[in-house]
């Protein structure tokens, strides 16, 4: 049976992304229930067809589902949960499993597109699951976002996300890298990010993250120590199978670098920062 705004929707984990999403899954008609971590069992949560979880981490995905206080606790048959989070491809075929065994079906759907992304309701949503009930949770999915694209099986939604964010990184150090380069030889860096934007370099990160960078805008966002979670979970996968990630790797070292610098709270575009103190370079 498909989805409609008369099926109860449970939500859990209103951060910055989650909050947004909830907000517009109320403004497409849906009815929901939400819940953050710190509070104690929620029973209307029981109720939901469709359970939504946008939290941090592995651990927290497996604690949000498993312990006896929330979404496993009475799920309804053939209920659907969606997992929004960026965590472990492993992980995530083990958690598909262990909820299919309860008779309720798993999905998993990590995002792109920021907050402004999720605010607007125009994420991109990368999609691992049975096909038939990813097609009968189309409308959730529509509420929230712009780009719908079925990956695979379970695990392939959170694989896709990893691809995303090694992309990201790696633009965004280039980004960084080039700034420094223009501020050191004493050019404006913001009439190079101009030109890049009007040639084959022009990309979201520069055209977004490098503007907060040279604005000084770093609040998050998207906080550095969560990229640096990301990055680890891209090169975990790339080692698990045997893929060639230098890329990744030099991503992982700065970042780590980055959160060492006292920046983990930042957003990941304070990645040009620590490419200045390497640079030599005074704000």
């Amino acid at each position: 049976m498909t989805v409609t705004t008369n099926t109860p929707i449970g939500f859990i984990g209103l951060g910055i992304m989650g909050a947004a999403m909830a907000k517009n899954l109320l403004k497409a008609g849906f009815k929901v229930t939400v819940h953050n971590r710190s509070r104690g069992k929620v029973d209307e949560l029981v109720a939901a067809e469709v359970v939504l979880l946008c939290v941090p981490d592995t651990p927290d995905v497996e604690k949000v589902l498993f312990d006896d206080d929330v979404v496993m606790y009475g799920i309804k048959h053939n209920s659907v949960v969606i997992d929004c989070s960026t965590i472990s491809a492993t992980a995530t075929v083990d958690f598909a499993r262990r909820v299919t065994e309860k008779g309720a079906h798993f999905i998993d759907s990590p995002i792109s597109g920021g907050p402004k992304g999720a605010i607007d309701g125009t994420l991109s949503c990368m999609i691992g699951g049975d096909a038939a009930i990813v097609e009968r949770c189309m409308p959730v999915f529509k509420a929230i976002g712009k780009t719908f694209t079925h990956i695979g099986a379970s695990g392939a939604g959170q694989l896709c996300k990893s691809c995303n964010q090694l992309v990201n990184t790696a633009t965004m150090m280039g980004v960084a890298e080039a700034f420094a380069l223009a501020k050191k030889m004493n050019i404006d860096p913001y009439k190079v990010r101009d030109a890049l934007l009007g040639g084959t370099a022009k990309s979201f990160v520069l055209e977004n993250h490098g503007k907060r960078l040279l604005d000084g805008t770093l609040a998050p966002g998207f906080r550095s120590n969560l990229m640096l979670k990301d990055i680890k979970l891209a090169l975990g996968a790339g080692v698990a199978c045997g893929s060639y990630m230098p890329v990744t790797a030099l991503g992982a070292q700065m970042l780590a670098a980055l959160c060492a610098t006292g920046r983990a709270e930042l957003d990941n575009a304070s990645m040009g920062l620590l490419f200045e103190d390497l640079s030599g370079i005074k704000r």
